[in-house]
């Protein structure tokens, strides 16, 4: 109950009060009757369907390489593509912004697209490497040409994959933040930077909420018609074993394991052209970056000095992590032990997915929500250094879930009913076989909530005093102001950020359970 307890009081009750303000005042109608509304909301999905068309190309042939090709290095390419999906938005954003200074829509699909190959590329890789390979092999035999038995044989059996794929990334080119805020500038908007426009700028609450109820609307609906969608495609399939599906390439599938070397190259330019723009100053080449972060910036620009705000994210990243492990694991706890029990199977499925629920609603509507109902509680929390980690543990709680939740339902029951057994009560079952079972996924999920939280941009960026703010929210904050150094640091401070994701996402990928899902 803890989980669903904090959920209902840090998520439901602030995004219902957004959805009441909104159906509750002039906005909505105000909001629905502007044409520039309509226009923010084309972009907004124009943008995002571009995006997860050319995610999706992209990922294609990475995902090829995954789960066909048994080569030197796939591990390290497994990695590699999880670098830019672990990565803060205004990180992605600034690494671009220093390929392409003058932003606009392009660099804007890019960078989503940068942002999201991996979530492609690993789910569909996830099926792949399991698909049969005789079927395929039976239509070449048969006369058909590779692209011909690819089409015929291999892509309808992958089409749930890339459909969930694709619907999860639309939903988060939807919602991005950080890089549509840095990248677009005044010129281009979606609902989610709008939303903080109105919020922030123009005190607009009544029509921030009306749009917040639109983008929450949106969401859900694309959740449901691709469930809908899945599970009218989902079919049963004879799978085989990854070790028994892998070959070393031959052919023309050496020219898509090519492609997709090269789509792995293409990912490393941003980040590479981030770490030189950060030792780049007007004299050549220097630190200066690194060293203003013990300041406040150009003619004192921030309330705090870098080093402060990257000490307030770590602070804030910590707590968020311990509270997301407690609440992800209490709740994976449950959702196994009704799955176990003779709890009707809706009920822990529609548990589930109430448990997923932020994930598929936007971080600046979290903020926002919080704003507009916290003050209701003893204390204010509006007002308090801990209402960061709140908001970050909530958007960190469901990874750890996911993480956590596929290690704990495939624990054989044999070993469990072996210790039950001997006399072991059910906590002492759950001690010394589940957990230890379970350890590397912990310690996985812990290190990938911590870079998430680091980086979380869209709800602290609502949410952080200027005194306490973190080290995302100091990037966009000195990359709005004028100045050479600001802009120094701003590089400076995004490498640092880099330089720990990536540190995290090898210890992840270490850890991983690699029987067990693609996360």
């Amino acid at each position: 109950m803890v989980p669903l307890g904090f959920l209902a009081v840090f998520f439901l009750w602030p995004v219902a009060a957004i959805i009441q303000r909104g159906l509750g005042s002039s906005g909505l109608a105000r909001v629905l009757g502007s044409s520039d509304t309509w226009a923010v909301v084309l972009f907004t999905v124009a943008q995002a369907a571009a995006s997860t068309v050319v995610a999706v190309i992209a990922a294609m042939p990475v995902a090829f390489l995954l789960a066909r090709c048994a080569l030197p290095g796939i591990a390290v390419v497994r990695a590699a593509i999880l670098v830019p999906f672990v990565l803060p938005t205004v990180v992605v954003g600034l690494a671009f912004r220093s390929l392409m200074p003058d932003g606009g829509v392009l660099s804007i699909v890019l960078a989503n697209a940068f942002f999201n190959v991996a979530v492609v590329a690993r789910t569909v890789a996830g099926l792949w490497s399991h698909l049969d390979r005789r079927a395929e092999d039976a239509a070449r035999a048969l006369g058909a040409s590779p692209l011909r038995a690819f089409t015929s044989v291999t892509l309808p059996a992958l089409r749930p994959a890339i459909g969930s794929a694709a619907a999860i990334v639309f939903l988060f080119c939807a919602t991005s933040f950080g890089v549509v805020l840095l990248l677009g500038g005044a010129r281009y908007r979606t609902l989610e930077t709008e939303i903080y426009l109105r919020t922030v700028d123009l005190l607009d609450l009544s029509g921030a909420a009306a749009l917040s109820l639109i983008q929450i609307t949106a969401v859900v609906s694309v959740l449901v018609l691709a469930a809908l969608a899945r599970r009218r495609r989902e079919t049963a399939m004879a799978l085989r074993a990854r070790t028994e599906t892998t070959r070393r390439p031959r052919g023309g599938e050496w020219w898509v394991a090519g492609a997709a070397y090269a789509v792995v190259a293409s990912l490393m330019v941003p980040i590479v052209a981030l770490v030189v723009r950060s030792l780049s100053t007007s004299d050549g080449w220097g630190l200066e970056g690194y060293r203003a972060l013990s300041g406040t910036g150009f003619r004192g620009s921030l309330q705090i000095s870098g080093i402060d705000a990257a000490m307030n994210s770590l602070r804030a990243a910590t707590d968020a992590t311990l509270l997301a492990l407690v609440l992800g694991v209490s709740a994976s706890v449950v959702l196994v032990s009704l799955g176990r029990s003779r709890a009707h199977p809706g009920f822990v499925d529609t548990l589930d997915t109430a448990l997923m629920l932020p994930l598929g609603v936007s971080a600046v509507t979290v903020g926002f929500g919080y704003l507009i109902t916290l003050d209701a509680l003893p204390g204010d929390l509006r007002t308090s250094a801990a209402l960061v980690p709140l908001a970050q543990a909530i958007v960190v709680t469901p990874l750890v879930i996911r993480m956590i939740l596929p290690v704990l339902r495939s624990v054989d029951p044999r070993l469990r009913q072996a210790a039950g057994s001997l006399g072991a009560s059910p906590w002492r079952v759950w001690r010394e076989v589940d957990i230890p079972l379970a350890g590397r996924s912990l310690l996985a999920a812990a290190a990938f909530g911590f870079v998430v939280a680091l980086g979380e941009f869209g709800a602290t960026s609502f949410l952080a005093r200027p005194d306490s703010a973190t080290l995302p929210v100091v990037i966009g904050r000195l990359i709005s102001r004028p100045g050479e150094l600001n802009n120094q640091m701003a590089y400076a401070a995004c490498t640092m950020l880099m330089v720990v994701t990536v540190a995290v996402v090898l210890l992840v990928e270490r850890l991983r359970v690699r029987s067990v899902g693609e996360f």
